[in-house]
This record gives C-alpha cells, structure tokens and sequence, in this order.
C-alpha cells in the first residue's frame, strides 16, 4: 500500500459524515474527536450506529481513521478531580476507538504545571496503566509528543521512551507531530540542525533512532509551524507558510521509517477551516 496521506476533518451532523469530508480535499486517513475537544460530555456508544460509518467507510476509500483525545485531559495533574475526569475521558476514547474501529486514540498527555517530569512520571505511568486495563484490548494509546511549553511533558523524546518501557503495553504507542517537534528544538534537517546548533535537541530522525521509537511510532502529524524553533508554541501554520522550511520537510519525508507511516494534517486551511484540498496536494509534492 502506498503511504497513507489523510487530514483532520470535522464529524459536524454524525461520525460518518467525515468520511465525504476527507474524499472531498483527498485524504485517504482521517483524525477526529469522538466528541467535543472543549467538553467533557459525550454519547453513549449504543447511540452511535456503525453501519453507515463503514458504509461510508467503504465507499470513499478511507483507509484508516485516528482519534484525538479532548484537550481538556491532564494525566500529569495533582488535582483529583480533573485526574478522574481525564482517565474517564480517555477510557471512553479508547472505547470509541474500539466501537468504530479506529487506529488509535492520540493523546495530549498534559502538564505537570511546574513540579518536572520526575516529579509526575510515575503517577502518569500509573494512569496510563489504568486507562488500558479498563478498555477494550484492540484499543491503542497513542502518547503525543508537546511543543515544549512550559510544564507541558513529552515535549523530550526520552520522556515517551520511559513511559512505554515503564507501562510495559503494546498498546501503548505514539505519535510524531513535526510543528511540536520543531517548537521543542528538534531539527527535521541537518541544515536546520546545523543552523541552530546552538539550541538543537538533534536531527528528530536520529533522537528516535537513539530511543529506539521506530516501532512504537504509529503515525505522524505533517504540520508547519508558526512559531520558531526551540519557541516552546504550539501554533500550526499550512504547509509551505511557516517556519519549517520545504527542504526541511523534504529531507524528513524521505526517511525510510517515516515512508512507512501515515500522514495527517492538523492545518488551519487557507480558509481557516481545517486541513483542505491545497494542503493535501502540498503533502502529496513533499513526498514525491
């Protein structure tokens, strides 16, 4: 099968509805909220059918389908409240994932709101733990990597490598977002990598190799970014707009492991509505 390249599209009017959405810009993948990104609430599953969802599937050819989990979930917090509602949230995504037969359930896994990683790894480790046991095995926990915003964890690669080792799941994965990685301080290019030497985290493609996260990675966020390297922003930007160079995603998009993965787009659209046809087609010429 020829690499997967799909987009982030809107379920607005039923869950089915984003498979047209993604036939119409020319995505064969998808990404979507199983609710919400800015609520909690969400349907039972008994009240959302499948069988006009892998009808739809079906007839506009969208080979996989991938989750994201609500923004609002925060696995790193101390307070219990908000713990409770997150791991309740994403037991539910992952459920939703399983009922609908996605690929997995990308997560934001949160912030430790100035305590440091050390200090919030395990009780993370022990979430995570939770989540998994309580879901339906072919369900997949998918960590995304952060932006290096203050607080935030998972902006550092070795972070991701001790929470799959510590969790010890196969169904615990990951995702590669190239707008977070940049922000973090991770070349996508020896000439970036050359270029800001001076806050370079390393070429992405040999930090994961140097984790040995090739495996465990199950798909990758293609987006440019607006913020600079090493800003610490997550701001995503159309591709070809930002500050990632088309050389740099270029020389990134030709490494062997990543012409393996799929592609999803997380851009704003050059109508600001989402990923579209322009971008799409963009992608396509990066990977030629």
């Amino acid at each position: 099968m020829s690499q997967l390249i799909g987009a982030h599209v809107s379920t607005a009017g039923g869950t089915e509805k984003a498979m047209k959405r993604a036939s119409d810009i020319g995505a064969n993948a998808i990404q979507i909220f199983s609710g919400s990104p800015r609520f909690w609430k969400r349907k039972k599953l008994s009240e959302i059918p499948t069988d006009k969802l892998f009808s739809e599937q079906k007839q506009y050819a969208v080979k996989e389908i991938y989750i994201h989990a609500l923004y609002l979930a925060n696995l790193a917090t101390d307070k219990p409240e908000l713990v409770e509602k997150s791991v309740n949230a994403l037991k539910y995504d992952l459920s939703f994932s399983s009922h609908i037969k996605a690929k997995g359930v990308i997560v934001h896994v949160g912030s430790h709101q100035g305590r440091g990683w050390e200090s919030v790894r395990n009780d993370v480790a022990n979430r995570i733990k939770e989540i998994l046991d309580d879901t339906p095995k072919d369900s997949i926990f998918l960590i995304e990597n952060s932006a290096g915003q203050k607080g935030k964890v998972n902006s550092d690669l070795s972070e991701i490598r001790w929470l799959i080792d510590t969790v010890g799941s196969k169904r615990l994965k990951w995702c590669l977002d190239t707008c977070h990685g940049f922000s973090a301080g991770y070349a996508l290019s020896k000439d970036q990598q050359k270029k800001y030497k001076e806050t370079s985290n390393g070429l992405i493609t040999d930090e994961i190799t140097k984790y040995k996260l090739w495996n465990d990675l199950v798909v990758i966020h293609v987006n440019d970014s607006k913020g600079k390297f090493d800003g610490g922003t997550d701001r995503h930007e159309n591709l070809g707009e930002g500050n990632i160079t088309s050389e740099a995603f270029k020389e990134f998009l030709s490494h062997p492991q990543v012409k393996k993965k799929p592609l999803l787009l997380e851009v704003p659209g050059l109508a600001g509505n989402g990923p579209d046809s322009e971008n799409i087609e963009r992608l396509q010429e990066l990977v030629k």
